[in-house]
């Protein structure tokens, strides 16, 4: 849905709202998406140092200021086009985690029936752990990211443009959007059992239950899995991180220029899209600087999932109604079936969210 409206449009998510609904609604969305952005961001930076030292020893810190102004110095001075395909390629390195379970004892018969029948308790705790983990894999930067990444690619070509201007590229186009978002969902999600199997083995399984950082968890995996399975999640830690950092602090951009209705777009050059630029750098320099305080980096990532999960809700109510408006999508509204499965999706998120308030 948020790959199509910016295909369409050719326009970004927040830009997007902002000509349809009340700016009051966009800039709260916007807020709650930079905060949990930030906390995400000084998370993965933070676990990148602390997974290098773990490899090769060090200032942790260090590594982490190095590993987010590498990728802020990438964003900033290089057109986004010319190094995207080697983030893609850090993709790989998602396989690290589907390695780290075939290196342990993992026992699959238990593991088949809590898939089939998983333990459910009905309690605020339990609530809460659901909406952080609907809003770890729904998030709203990854739909602010999709559309800006497809308004992106038609900046970057002479050839693409707007499918509302441009409908005879739309058959091309919507297949492709189609097979790249099933294929990265369905892998994405996949890589996530992975790491929750993993945890659930090797940590839980063994009663460590009180991990703070990532970096405590790769350590912890060495005496129990093995120094191969240690360093293969380690590394795993910089890889994802690597993929992680850019995607974040640009969202945290888009988003905010678009909220604010400023040019936006790593195509640009610094001077001709300076709000987006600022928000881009000023966002990941937050990120550095709250490594520099006593944070709890796993909490952070904990709270900022729960704050993603609420947030998305509205969020999706409102792409959902955008999608299925002639005035904004013209001929490509949404087929009948993303509409169901649209609307499905944010009532299961929307539901969760009013269980988690009503249990709090």
């Amino acid at each position: 849905v948020s790959a199509g409206i910016g295909r369409v449009t050719g326009h970004g998510l927040m830009d997007g709202m902002r000509k349809y609904y009340p700016h009051r609604l966009v800039y709260a969305l916007t807020a709650s998406l930079v905060i949990a952005n930030v906390i995400n961001l000084a998370a993965d930076i933070g676990a990148m140092g602390a997974a290098l030292q773990l490899l090769i020893g060090g200032p942790a810190l260090i590594y982490a200021a190095g590993f987010a102004l590498l990728s802020l110095v990438l964003q900033v001075f290089i057109p986004f086009t010319r190094y995207a395909p080697f983030l893609k390629l850090l993709t790989l390195s998602l396989f690290a985690y589907v390695a780290t379970v075939m290196v342990i004892d993992v026992p699959w018969l238990a593991v088949l029936k809590s898939l089939v029948l998983p333990p459910i308790r009905w309690d605020a705790q339990y609530a809460v752990g659901l909406v952080a983990l609907l809003g770890t894999t729904i998030s709203p930067y990854l739909f602010c990211w999709q559309a800006a990444q497809e308004v992106e690619e038609m900046t970057s070509s002479k050839r693409r443009k707007p499918l509302r201007r441009a409908p005879k590229q739309a058959p091309s186009a919507l297949r492709r959007i189609g097979i790249d978002t099933t294929v990265g969902m369905i892998f994405s999600n996949l890589i996530a059992f992975f790491i929750i199997l993993t945890a659930a083995v090797v940590l839980h399984a063994h009663g460590k239950v009180d991990i703070q950082t990532s970096a405590q968890a790769a350590e912890a995996l060495r005496p129990l899995a093995g120094d191969l399975a240690f360093a293969l999640f380690a590394a795993g830690i910089i890889g994802t991180g690597l993929l992680a950092v850019p995607v974040l602090a640009g969202a945290t951009a888009y988003a905010a220029a678009g909220a604010f209705g400023q040019r936006s777009g790593l195509e640009y050059k610094p001077q001709n899209a300076r709000l987006f630029y600022t928000v881009l750098i000023v966002a990941s320099l937050a990120g550095i600087a709250l490594n520099l305080t006593p944070l709890d980096p796993i909490k952070a990532l904990y709270w900022s999932a729960v704050i993603n999960g609420v947030t998305a809700v509205p969020l999706m109510i409102v792409m959902m109604l955008m999608g299925s408006r002639r005035k904004v999508m013209g001929k490509f509204t949404l087929p009948w079936p993303l509409k169901i499965f649209g609307w499905l999706a944010t009532g299961v998120m929307a539901t969760a969210a009013v269980v988690m308030f009503a249990t709090w």
